[in-house]
């Protein structure tokens, strides 16, 4: 269920904003959103796993916070990161 390290620099590498950039809101929400992937997968085989499903609920909690961050931020930014990881439908 969990991210491999290669996964995990491989997701910062593609939208870091800077060299040593794994903060910014882009990121923040790449990972989140490939975690969310994971354990939505998880959740399709194992339907009554009720403690990785309050957990999936709190990361798609955060994921949206960041999200209306960055939409107040810099609208270009929160556009182009919804249109890579196609999370709004």
């Amino acid at each position: 269920m969990a991210l491999t390290t290669a996964a995990k620099a491989q997701i910062v590498k593609t939208y870091k904003r800077s060299k040593n950039d794994t903060g910014s809101p882009e990121v923040q929400i790449a990972l989140l959103t490939a975690r969310i992937n994971s354990l939505t997968e998880h959740l399709k085989v194992h339907k009554h796993d009720f403690h990785t499903r309050f957990g999936l609920t709190k990361m798609v909690s955060q994921r949206r916070k960041l999200m209306r961050y960055l939409k107040s931020q810099d609208s270009q930014r929160y556009q182009h990161i919804i249109k890579e990881l196609d999370v709004r439908g």
